[in-house]
This record gives C-alpha cells, sequence and structure tokens, in this order.
C-alpha cells in the first residue's frame, strides 16, 4: 500500500489555516494533526514553506473528445490540470457527437477512464427533445445536466421554452446553464454587420453579448427554478447586474439555486482586447472592470458560489479568423489557481475564501462523494503551494495541445509544487506521472 507522509505544511481547509501533518494510506487521508510519527515504509515529504489545500474540483471544462480532439483531447487537458492544481474536472456535452444520451456518455467514461491524469466526470446535455434520456440517468454517475440557454462552441442549443420547463421538472440534478439571450445576441450582432460588414473588431464582443443578453436569459433561468423548484447553478456570470439574482444569506446546504465565476471574468476587462484579441473572446464575453469588480466582490459575499476555469481550448489557426468565424474560449487550466492567488488579496478576498470556491463549494452544491476537503477518510487530493518560487507562462510551459495561452508571458507570484491525485504524487518538479491515476467520481446522491 502507497504511503505518504507530508511533514510541516500549512493546512488551508474549510476556512482554518492551520499548521499540521497530513499522513495517506493508499487512496486516502488517513490522518491529520502535528507531529505524527511515521514507519520506514512511509514516504516523508516536507512540506515546511508550503501550503496544502485540497485539489480543485472544476465544474466546467471542455477537453474537446471526442470529435474535436485537434483542440485538445482528455489525455492531455487533464495533464493541464494536474499541473494547475485542479484534481477533478467534470466535462462539458458540447463535444462531436454531442453527449445527450446515456450511450455517448458511457463511451466518454471509457475514454477518460483510460487516458485521464485527473479524477473526472461529465455532465449530460439538455437539448429539446432528449427528456427520455434526462429521465434514464443514474444520478450518482452523472454530474450534471448542463443546458445551452445561450449559443456557443458545438450547436448545443435549447430554444423551446416547453422543452426547458420539462428538464426543469423532470430531475433533481444541477442544472447548469449556460445563460446568453438568444435573440438580444442575433439582433446585436446584425447591428454591427451592417455597421462594418465582415470587419466586426473583437472589441465589440461586450456590445454584441452584453449586459442585457446575460441579465435576461440568468433571470429567466432563475425564476423558471423558482417556479419548479429545480436546483440552478448558473454558469460564468459576467455581469454586476446579474448578482442581484442570488441570494447570499441561504446556507449552501439549503440553497437550490447557485452561480459560478470563471479566472478569466476576475482577471483581464475589455480594456485587454486591444492588446490579446480573440485570445480572449469568451462566451459570455469580457466586461467592464466594474463587472470584474464586482465579481471578486461577489465571492466575499457568497452571491458567487463556485470558480470555475471554463477551459475551452481552440487552435491559434482558428483564433485568427475574422470575429464571425472564430470560436469563443480559451485554455484556463493549467493556470486557474496560480491566477486566483495573484489578485484575491488585492481584491480583499481571503486563500481560505478561494478554497471555499475551487474546492469545497462545488464538492457541496454537485454532492461529490468524499472530494473537495482535507478530511480523514477523505479522497488524498492535495496541492502543495510554493508562495516563494514564481511562475513564469512560456509557450515551452504550456501543456494543452492547442499550444497556447492567453496568460503566456505573466508570472505569477506562487507556483504549484506538488499535486497529489488518490494518494499519488502526480506533478512535481515541473513534470506530470506518466500514469493516469485519474478516477471515475461518484456522487452522494
Amino acid at each position: 500500500m502507497n504511503k505518504l507522509l507530508i511533514k510541516d505544511i500549512v493546512l488551508i481547509n474549510e476556512g482554518i489555516r492551520t499548521a499540521s501533518d497530513i499522513y495517506i494510506e493508499g487512496e486516502f487521508i488517513k490522518k491529520i494533526g502535528v507531529n505524527i510519527k511515521s514507519d520506514n515504509d512511509v514516504k516523508i515529504i516536507d512540506g515546511k514553506g508550503h501550503i496544502a489545500i485540497p485539489g480543485m474540483i472544476d465544474d466546467q471544462v471542455h477537453f474537446r473528445q471526442p470529435g474535436l480532439t485537434h483542440k485538445g483531447d482528455i489525455r492531455s487537458e487533464s495533464k493541464a490540470a494536474i499541473a494547475g492544481g485542479v484534481t477533478s474536472y467534470f466535462e462539458m456535452p458540447n463535444t462531436f457527437p454531442n453527449t445527450t444520451s446515456i450511450k455517448e456518455f458511457e463511451n466518454k467514461i471509457k475514454i477518460a477512464s483510460d487516458n485521464s491524469f485527473a479524477n473526472f466526470s461529465f455532465m449530460l446535455g439538455g437539448t429539446n427533445d432528449n427528456i427520455n434520456e434526462i429521465k434514464r440517468i443514474d444520478e450518482k454517475q452523472v454530474a450534471g445536466i448542463k443546458l445551452f440557454l445561450g449559443s456557443s462552441t458545438g450547436k448545443m442549443l435549447i430554444d423551446d421554452k416547453i422543452s426547458i420547463e420539462n428538464i426543469f421538472k423532470s430531475t433533481s440534478l444541477p442544472i447548469s446553464a449556460h445563460c446568453e439571450d438568444e435573440q438580444t445576441i442575433k439582433d446585436n450582432t446584425e447591428h454591427y454587420k451592417r455597421l462594418y460588414g465582415e470587419d466586426i473588431p473583437i472589441s465589440a464582443h461586450p456590445e454584441i453579448r452584453n449586459e442585457d443578453a446575460c441579465y435576461k436569459s440568468s433571470n429567466f433561468a432563475v425564476n423558471l427554478a423558482k417556479k419548479t423548484g429545480a436546483r440552478l447553478n448558473v454558469f460564468h456570470i459576467s455581469t454586476a447586474i446579474e448578482l442581484d439574482l442570488f441570494d447570499s444569506k441561504v446556507d449552501l446546504n439549503d440553497k437550490k439555486i447557485t452561480s459560478e465565476v470563471c479566472a478569466h471574468h476576475l482577471w483581464f476587462t475589455d480594456d485587454d482586447y486591444n492588446r490579446l484579441g480573440s485570445k480572449i473572446k469568451w462566451n459570455p464575453a469580457i466586461k467592464s472592470k466594474d463587472d470584474r469588480d464586482a465579481l471578486w466582490q461577489a465571492i466575499n459575499d457568497n452571491k458567487i458560489d463556485i470558480i470555475a476555469s471554463d477551459h475551452a481550448p481552440h487552435t491559434i489557426e482558428e483564433k485568427n479568423n475574422k470575429y464571425l468565424n472564430c470560436p469563443s474560449g480559451g485554455p484556463m487550466v493549467q493556470h486557474t489557481i496560480l491566477s486566483l492567488l495573484q489578485n484575491c488579496e488585492k481584491y480583499g478576498v481571503s486563500i481560505e475564501k478561494i478554497v471555499e470556491k475551487i474546492a469545497h463549494n462545488p464538492a457541496i452544491i454537485f454532492k461529490v462523494n468524499k472530494r473537495g476537503f482535507l478530511r480523514e477518510g477523505y479522497y488524498a487530493d492535495i496541492v502543495l503551494i510554493d508562495s516563494n518560487t514564481p511562475t513564469l507562462v512560456t509557450q515551452e510551459s504550456l501543456l494543452y495541445k492547442c499550444g497556447w495561452s492567453p496568460f503566456e508571458g505573466q508570472k505569477f507570484d506562487n507556483s504549484i509544487h506538488k499535486t497529489i491525485l488518490n494518494g499519488n504524487v502526480v506533478y512535481e518538479n515541473g513534470k506530470v506521472n506518466a500514469i493516469p491515476y485519474g478516477k471515475k467520481i461518484t456522487f452522494n446522491r
């Protein structure tokens, strides 16, 4: 049995920062305490000067397999996740074929079981006509339902309101929704086409997918969840105006309507379009500095419950297309944690609060089995952070198949020192272990 003892670490877990040791046997944390003694067959890890946090549970990634593997695949992108301290992920259904049936869901599980370097689950996509598949789901095996209420990569738009309401009524799983109003986007796009023809500037993106498009759709989803009693998680909130839709006073265990923000909406603003162009074209769009600042405040206020990466790689050739043919999304999973640590204190957000949003809360909202916390008896998914060694993002350091990042040239103050997954050291000294130790995530439902 694999045995590890991490000595003299600073644990950040469940809102508390403590000096401690962590003893691991096999896949699980056996003991957390001070001055834990070890036998001769225990591997000792010196944690002095490092912080230990539970591995990130990233509730929104696009790893592109099957069907889009020229952009990324489960093997390549899960390696990048591990290097970034993401130990578990929920992958989205807009692959090809779309993950809208139990058959395609099981196919993804098989692919990941052979190839994933991080723990994995998948969301089943809702469509205008797959309610029978949704009703067949084993709720202990599926992360949740994903609805594209606004169009994005993959042509999975669901726009029939009766179908949407039927899904809300028919499942107790969390429904994660991409909320942007399609008609608003179409009207705004036509306006800019009249102005610029085919040469719409990237800087128009937040005007085309504007705050009205976001609010109208999010408001519709929230009201429908209240009407039907469904569990709703609104993905990638990008505007200040949407935050008033969410209640910060309800205990998370009792919340049925939750929200998520993504790392890029906490870092970039519309001032960055001139410098980075289509590299920061996401749906929903990067918006104003005021929006970004409000999102950080909402993390502290608990109007935002989860922070995710929305990792969504495209090739640089695809991103170099003109606006109307340029796909939205970008690679983020390798640097999400580092970007959050870089700026959190500037916005008055503690590392304890970041850990809550990237690990504890996803585990609670999605009812993840024995992950998301540093607790005895839980899987040993642990990230050691070195706050004394910076990370310079270079093209050579990237593990993404697409080979680029909007963070290239950025120097982060911290580094991911080690990542431990299911009791195995899977990332250290800048290298990912060659064995894919990722396991299928199960849920306590």
